[in-house]
């Protein structure tokens, strides 16, 4: 069997900014399968990995993103810079919304999931990597957490040459994303995947 290509595109967006419609459109597009929470959810022999990562462990990349040709959303998203450097030919999509409608988001699903009692150690992976690794364990602080949110955004944006960039909204449709991606923009409407009623949190207890 050839070996997998590398991913050709990293998304360094926090979750609730339309990852999960991010997700779908690209691989519409035929940039291959897009890792995302979702895809750990379906290989629980991944979890170990991210949370080894977490610690500070050598990442095992290679092992993470076979098969895929693009990742979005966390936990890949929390070590873009890291996956930047690893795949150095890889566009990367910051996808972006209101900061406040973001935090509102946020804490409906994700903060609520991962607070509760009895995680599994899929949703304990996900607690620690999220609410004490990107938001230092202060997620419950709606002025910090915005300020981790916004920093987050610049720091992106600083890292990064305009060129393998996109800063994307994604209620601005298919155009700005395909122009990036060098692809025909579908006749057909953008993904609204996982909106908050739709959302589905990591099994507990497991």
């Amino acid at each position: 069997m050839p070996p997998m290509p590398d991913l050709t595109l990293i998304g360094a967006g926090f979750g609730r900014t339309g990852t999960t419609s991010l997700k779908r459109a690209l691989e519409r597009l035929g940039v291959g399968r897009c890792y995302h929470m979702e895809e750990v959810m379906n290989h629980r022999h991944h979890v170990p990995l991210w949370a080894a990562t977490h610690r500070g462990e050598a990442a095992p990349w290679d092992e993470i993103f076979e098969g895929f040709g693009a990742t979005v959303d966390w936990p890949a998203a929390a070590y873009w810079r890291q996956l930047a450097g690893y795949y150095p030919a890889a566009k990367v999509i910051l996808t972006v919304r209101d900061p406040e409608a973001w935090y509102e988001s946020f804490r409906a699903t994700i903060f609520s999931s991962l607070s509760a009692d009895a995680p599994s150690p899929l949703a304990q992976m996900a607690a620690d990597l999220i609410l004490d690794g990107v938001f230092g364990g202060r997620a419950d602080d709606r002025a910090h957490a915005i300020d981790v949110y916004r920093r987050h955004i610049e720091e992106v944006k600083a890292a990064l040459p305009a060129e393998r960039l996109l800063v994307y909204d994604i209620t601005r449709g298919w155009a700005p994303l395909c122009h990036f991606l060098g692809r025909p923009v579908p006749d057909e409407p953008f993904f609204a995947a996982n909106a908050r009623g739709e959302w589905k949190e990591p099994p507990r207890g497991e």
